[in-house]
């Protein structure tokens, strides 16, 4: 019984507590074994600058509460991947992100992920960098940020977006691999990136960002990850990815339009009729929409 209620409580939990625990915990590894090249006070002020833009987008929008925790995930996640010489970009990057959420909207949806819009900002103004060697080849780091992944993708029911992608941009990676006869080698050491698992874990699968239908998920990963190939072997840029995911965001009105679906909340994180009280579920109404 006792182990029963512990996981109905766990199963009720907001997704978000997942997600940061989980960053949390990969920006420890990351900076005690691995020895980041980000010090302190970069994180610190990385940190700082999204929880206040966060609640100063709060007081102007005349939000009900103060909610820190998608700008907490926002700012463990720049602190992971970008790399500055300069703390006032640091700062920037975390303005731009949770700034998006504000002012770039779709129908009450944010369009871009932050965090990767801010990514992309960075490195197009070359005031920021992403070092894909920071994270070493330890095939166990990589099984240790998949499992934590999964667990946060198994509560914000967004596995299928994460899985769709992974399976699309491998399977395309070999692909290539095989019809250039390139060694098997080289496509699995281009899939030897923290950075990589990272994206498709807690990126490419926000909840606020994706198509609500299950079957636009899909396509949708399956865009982002063409995209991705086009970019890192036409273009011939680095963190395809990232680029990927800037350029599909238009696609998902068009699929919310074509397969319309249960529209994601955080306080519901799995399909189905709401769980909450009606008026709880009202007077959260205006609070969500910026979440």
């Amino acid at each position: 019984m006792r182990l029963h209620r512990l996981k109905s409580q766990l199963a009720s939990l907001d997704p978000r507590l997942y997600q940061i625990v989980s960053l949390s915990t990969l920006l420890l590894y990351g900076l005690i074994w691995l020895h980041f090249d980000v010090s302190a006070i970069q994180i610190a002020v990385t940190i700082g600058a999204a929880l206040l833009t966060q609640y100063a987008g709060t007081r102007y929008y005349h939000l009900p509460s103060f909610d820190p925790r998608s700008p907490l995930i926002s700012a463990l996640s720049l602190s992971l991947l970008l790399r500055t010489n300069d703390l006032s970009v640091a700062a920037l990057a975390s303005f731009i992100a949770i700034g998006s959420k504000f002012v770039i909207r779709w129908k009450d949806k944010h369009v871009f992920n932050p965090t990767n819009l801010a990514l992309v900002v960075m490195l197009s103004g070359g005031i920021g960098w992403i070092s894909a060697g920071q994270w070493g080849q330890a095939a166990w780091f990589g099984f240790l940020v998949a499992c934590l992944g999964s667990l946060v993708m198994t509560r914000a029911a967004r596995a299928d977006v994460t899985l769709a992608f992974l399976a699309f941009y491998v399977g395309l990676l070999f692909a290539r691999a095989l019809w250039l006869g390139d060694p098997i080698t080289i496509p699995l050491h281009q899939l030897e990136s923290g950075a990589l698992l990272i994206f498709a874990f807690f990126m490419i699968s926000d909840p606020k960002t994706t198509p609500d239908s299950r079957t636009g998920r899909v396509v949708y990963a399956l865009l982002v990850g063409l995209a991705a190939l086009y970019v890192q072997f036409g273009l011939f840029r680095p963190n395809g990815p990232l680029w990927g995911l800037i350029a599909c965001p238009p696609f998902v009105p068009l699929f919310d339009r074509l397969l319309p679906d249960v529209r994601y909340e955080w306080f519901r994180p799995t399909t189905g009729p709401p769980s909450v009280p009606v008026p709880l579920t009202l007077s959260l109404h205006h609070q969500r929409r910026f979440s």
